[in-house]
């Protein structure tokens, strides 16, 4: 089975070689300040998922922050471009000004040849429906949701904070907005079977959706989470079921989609489980065996 990976689709689109850069756009959470809820997903980081992310201090860093993160990739891509990659926590989740001023920044960096901005199905009010849509008139706009599950069950376990209607809802605005839309899916979380992960998946290849990222759950250090699992309440899955999982969840996915991630792990001085996670090159060689001897279902 053949899918549409994002190596590729960066290279019909843009006709080069493109890397994202991960930026930290200094925002908080509802789902850590008090709105929602105060400690945020039950799997989330401090850092807010965005260990990797460089650090902004003031909105004028945000043009340091593309160039530091040029130089950690500068041998892979001398010559390449760049997507501004908003990660950390809500990246919609402040003053509209604010916003606007942080991503015209990004895009009015020469090497920047589209935004992609981390966020959540309810943040996303009609003001900032209104600035994306006129930023992705200038460069690409891809906007990424964390969905993870469309289980109500789980999404309660794991403190998402908002129920599927939400994120319904904000999918359609999107696409009303012309803008791509990339949806998180984590693949192992607790009380799920795979039956399960599958529905998650296949809601996602007919909910209109540009692109799908697939995340193994991995458990890092100092989040709520670790406490389940050292308690022994949260199963981790070994690397052949992981890779059975993915080939059989592509296989369920529409030809076009852009597939963004078939993994993942995190920060490896804060993984804890499944160790296995870390090694990129054996997960991947093995994903490319299992996914290319799987056939996609009609």
């Amino acid at each position: 089975m053949e899918y549409y990976a994002l190596n590729q689709y960066l290279r019909d689109t843009f006709g080069c070689k493109v890397y994202k850069i991960a930026l930290d756009a200094g925002c908080t959470c509802p789902n850590r300040d008090g709105t929602v809820g105060t400690r945020g997903c039950i799997f989330c980081s401090a850092g807010g998922s965005g260990e990797f992310a460089e650090r902004i201090r003031k909105p004028a860093d945000v043009w340091q922050q593309i160039e530091a993160g040029k130089k950690r990739v500068a041998q892979k891509n001398p010559h390449g471009k760049y997507i501004a990659y908003f990660q950390s926590y809500t990246n919609t989740y402040a003053p509209v000004a604010y916003l606007r001023d942080i991503f015209q920044q990004a895009l009015a960096h020469p090497d920047i040849v589209a935004l992609s901005i981390a966020t959540r199905p309810d943040c996303l009010g009609p003001e900032v429906l209104e600035l994306l849509t006129g930023l992705n008139a200038i460069k690409p706009v891809w906007v990424e949701l964390g969905l993870q599950t469309i289980h109500e069950k789980t999404a309660a376990y794991i403190r998402r904070g908002y129920g599927l209607p939400v994120f319904e809802e904000a999918m359609g605005q999107l696409q009303l907005a012309g803008l791509q839309t990339i949806v998180h899916v984590i693949l192992g979380l607790p009380g799920e079977s795979t039956e399960m992960m599958k529905e998650t998946v296949s809601f996602v290849g007919k909910s209109g959706a540009n692109g799908i990222k697939l995340q193994l759950l991995h458990i890092l250090r100092g989040t709520d989470l670790e406490q389940e699992y050292l308690a022994g309440k949260v199963p981790v899955m070994d690397m052949d079921t992981y890779v059975q999982l993915v080939a059989e969840c592509l296989a369920l996915l529409p030809p076009e989609m852009v597939i963004h991630r078939l993994t993942g792990d995190g920060d490896k001085r804060l993984l804890v489980a499944p160790l296995w996670s870390a090694d990129k090159k054996r997960v991947w060689n093995a994903l490319q065996q299992k996914i290319a001897c799987t056939p996609r279902i009609s």
